[in-house]
């Protein structure tokens, strides 16, 4: 028998080690790419992670592997604790590089000196050789090691500058220290650049360290959301013991125990007790929601006071707070558009700064200038050195990182950096009416008794009626009446549907009924003029009107609405503030539909939309050039949402919406919507400053490292101050993107 193909991709994040520059992440990226059964690669050089989609039919996590290895890197592809176990390589690595830039400060500041202030002295020569070798060879070996790596594979990286650069410095000087009548012999004064070398190894091991700690901070909302996972939890066995259990080990059906002031450990349904939780992590709102019998509640979320026991239902990655975090982890890997040229000028860029180095040498030897042997080795050594690639490869990574955690500490969860880079150009917003500018839930307005009668009394009846049906209107009903201080009194109610039209019930031997005009003209209900009239008002508000009655005559009129939430006119002013048209789509009639966009201030809309004709009116617009976004909630909203040129799903609404969309609101807030566009436009900012800087630097840095204005000013770049520099470079850029932090998202 033929093993059949499963045909399901596999999409996974892998921690990448060995890569120091934006040019390992390009070739890594290129390779693993290529490799037979893989459908996608991207590397994050700013978190060093890889996110690959393959088929297991095709390829194996430990073939990827192997293929990653044979150029020079490794990626972990464990499963469990893999976040962790990145986490614990970073802090490996800044540990590390603390050690070595203490180490080789320490040995530079003596050789500085010595090479400013004490060139006179014996042996001087040697001493600095003396310390210099440690500081190149030793806290500086990680370059060596790495540009051995990528020559064996025949390529080249930020190692392979490095290594040129100070080995060439370092290997000339000893030879001047060794040999220095043969360069006396040809009339050359032979400087030794040993302080060059160990101090350029210094500057670049600062710049890595400050820039790993920089890095570090970018992917501090992951690190919060990882924060908040519960590591153990309290079972209650079937005999009503307790026992405290991994939460690796509950299962779907566990009765567990939630205590005051301790997080909810998966998603359920509580069974007993009662309590207030702090969902703030979830929906913004900085109340507490109450929780009893058959309340839903999530992992991560904070119990306060109360003591209750739930049933666990969704567990491990199925929890809504994995969801985010595994959402916000593939986000902040993911990349802009603009992330692909600068990777392409990344993968090239080694070898031609190489190519132009040795050029610039070349051209100062053959000049036949003073001490032009001196300068052509100087204008090498200091290309090499100063065009780091490391701030282009930075720019757009660390912004995006910074700019989606920010969103999801602000209830924002961003699918991929497209959507976010999309979003700032956005000028026109589509909303849908139900469940998005509205609550979605049928709340009653009004309950009009008629004047012959004891409301309070019908209203017991009422009560005992609704409670006991199982129609979609029933529910609000006995909320109102409640909230009003009327119960059914233990009055016992049979109730029985009719299809289409409302219910029939038996309360005490009487008749009783309760739906709409047409079940009251059927069962010939005289309906006085009063009530008449009430109804008919209510329905030119777009509120959808029934009646309750006895077996001859109506005795209330009800009035049921959809509520546009408090959020939403002001989302709506502040989307027209920001120059943006809003649009209104909704399968309700007309008049309702003139009614709800009136109320919250919007001038386009349509009625009576199916879900084609939703999706047909983004295409329109966008066929306007318009640059439109669609929020929905609903399975209906689907097509429309994936038509847009950014798609937001209201994280109340359906699987398939939030599924389909590139953002989720979180907390169901349209306010978040105006606020994903400004930060889509502070992160583009961002990015634009930081390619701007990293694009001018080089721009600038390269012709004055190769001795561009000698010829015109007899400037020639010191070694040293291109380290400091190109170590400058790549943490202003890191620094600029953090900057995004503290910055408003409000309108």
């Amino acid at each position: 028998m033929h093993k059949m193909s499963s045909k399901v991709n596999i999409s996974k994040i892998y921690p990448v080690t060995g890569m120091s520059c934006a040019s390992c992440a390009a070739r890594t990226e290129s390779f693993v790419r290529n490799l037979s059964g893989v459908k996608s690669a991207s590397v994050n050089f700013a978190d060093t992670s890889l996110m690959v989609e393959f088929s297991p039919d095709e390829i194996s996590p430990e073939e990827i592997k192997k293929g990653v290895k044979s150029i020079g890197y490794d990626i972990l592809i464990e499963e469990s604790g893999a976040i962790e176990k990145q986490e614990e390589a970073q802090q490996s690595r800044l540990s590390e590089l603390r050690r070595n830039t203490a180490g080789a400060a320490i040995l530079s500041i003596p050789l500085f000196v010595i090479s400013m202030f004490f060139m006179n002295i014996p042996y001087a020569n040697y001493i600095m050789m003396a310390l210099a070798a440690p500081v190149v060879f030793w806290f500086g070996r990680q370059f060596f090691s790495g540009a051995y790596k990528q020559l064996k594979h025949r390529s080249a990286n930020m190692d392979s500058l490095v290594a040129m650069s100070t080995g060439i410095a370092f290997i000339y000087s000893a030879f001047v220290t060794f040999f220095p009548h043969l360069f006396q012999k040809e009339g050359i004064d032979g400087h030794v650049y040993f302080e060059a070398s160990a101090v350029i190894i210094t500057f670049i091991l600062l710049g890595r360290f400050l820039e790993e700690k920089a890095k570090a901070k970018t992917s501090s909302a992951l690190k919060k959301l990882l924060g908040i996972q519960s590591k153990t939890v309290t079972l209650v066995n079937s005999d009503g013991s307790h026992k405290v259990i991994p939460v690796a080990g509950v299962m779907p059906g566990d009765i567990l125990l939630v205590k005051p002031g301790t997080r909810v450990p998966v998603d359920g349904i509580v069974t007993t007790g009662r309590s207030f939780v702090d969902e703030s992590m979830l929906t913004g709102e900085p109340l507490a929601s109450e929780k009893t019998e058959n309340s839903r509640v999530f992992a991560g979320t904070i119990n306060q006071k109360g003591t209750f026991q739930f049933r666990a239902e969704k567990v491990g990655e199925d929890t809504l707070l994995a969801h985010i975090i595994k959402m916000v982890r593939e986000a902040q890997g993911s990349k802009a558009p603009v992330q692909h040229l600068v990777d392409r000028i990344a993968g090239i860029f080694v070898p031609v700064v190489i190519a132009v180095a040795l050029l610039s040498g070349i051209i100062w030897i053959i000049s036949g200038a003073e001490n032009a042997l001196t300068h052509g080795l100087l204008a090498v050594v200091t290309v090499l050195i100063i065009a780091c690639p490391c701030a282009l490869g930075l720019a757009t990574p660390t912004a995006v990182m910074v700019g989606i955690g920010k969103g999801a500490d602000a209830g924002i969860l961003i699918k991929d950096a497209e959507s976010l880079e999309t979003a700032h150009r956005v000028n026109a917003v589509v909303l849908d009416k139900t469940g998005t500018i509205t609550i979605g839930e049928p709340v009653v307005q009004n309950i009009e008794w008629s004047r012959e009668i004891n409301s309070s009394d019908y209203g017991k009846i009422l009560h005992a009626i609704q409670k006991n049906s199982e129609h979609p209107l029933a529910d609000p009903v006995v909320k109102y009446l409640e909230r009003s201080g009327i119960t059914d009194g233990n009055l016992k109610a049979d109730t029985e549907s009719i299809t289409g039209m409302g219910i029939s019930a038996s309360v005490e031997g009487r008749i009783y009924y309760s739906g709409n005009r047409k079940l009251m003209d059927e069962k010939r209900i005289n309906i006085d003029e009063e009530l008449l009239s009430i109804s008919v008002q209510y329905e030119t508000e777009a509120k959808t009107v029934f009646f309750f009655s006895d077996a001859e005559k109506a005795l209330a009129v009800i009035a049921v609405s959809d509520r546009i939430r408090e959020s939403s006119a002001a989302a709506i002013r502040q989307l027209q503030s920001m120059g943006i048209e809003v649009h209104m789509l909704t399968g309700d009639n007309i008049e309702t539909a003139r009614s709800m966009a009136s109320e919250a201030g919007i001038d386009h809309f349509r009625a009576g939309a199916l879900p084609q004709d939703k999706h047909d009116y983004i295409r329109e617009l966008q066929k306007q050039g318009k640059i439109t976004a669609m929020a929905g909630d609903g399975i209906n909203d689907s097509q429309a949402l994936a038509q847009a040129d950014v798609s937001i799903a209201m994280g109340k609404g359906s699987d398939i919406a939030m599924d389909i969309a590139k953002m989720t609101i979180i907390s169901s807030d349209l306010t978040r919507i105006p606020a994903s566009i400004k930060l889509s436009r502070q992160t583009v900012k961002t990015i634009r400053q930081n390619l701007f800087w990293a694009f001018i630097y080089n721009i600038i840095g390269i012709p004055v490292a190769a001795g561009l204005l000698y010829p015109f000013t007899g400037f020639l770049l010191n070694p040293m101050i291109a380290g400091a520099a190109m170590a400058l470079s790549s943490v202003s850029v890191v620094t600029n993107s953090l900057r995004l932090h503290g910055k408003s998202l409000e309108i």
